[in-house]
């Protein structure tokens, strides 16, 4: 298992991507798979800085990266504020766009991409985020 932990901020998103990138490829992902899985992990990374900490500089994110026979299991930790990103409404596509409201199009991006989303409030402060990409 790979772990690394990077700084809450947006410019940390391309180093996160790039860390996920060399277990996609380990994994043996396709381009678009892996893609999908790196947009996945961005979305994510942004809804923690944006919700878990309220914006940037405000704590890390630790990224560990496992590669098993048949999946890819992404966790991501948190030392933000504890949530349950579940309970977001689905937004309405049924609008004009200019009346789209997108609050919680991220967390229906990422459970379509990942094949399991897994989130918990830590025992000892913050979030956890396991997701999991098979083969």
């Amino acid at each position: 298992m790979r772990t690394s932990t990077f700084p809450g901020r947006f410019e940390s998103l391309v180093k996160i991507s790039e860390f996920v990138a060399r277990s996609v490829e380990a994994a043996g992902f396709d381009d678009p798979a892996a893609y999908c899985v790196q947009l996945a992990v961005e979305e994510a990374c942004s809804n923690i800085i944006n919700h878990g900490y309220g914006g940037e500089g405000k704590g890390d994110i630790k990224c560990s990266c496992e590669v098993t026979d048949d999946e890819l299991i992404i966790t991501l930790r948190d030392w933000g504020e504890t949530s349950c990103p579940t309970s977001a409404p689905e937004p309405n596509f049924d609008v004009p766009l200019e009346n789209l409201k997108l609050k919680g199009a991220g967390l229906i991006l990422i459970n379509k991409i990942m094949d399991e989303v897994h989130f918990e409030s830590a025992p000892d402060n913050g979030n956890v985020l396991v997701m999991v990409k098979r083969r």
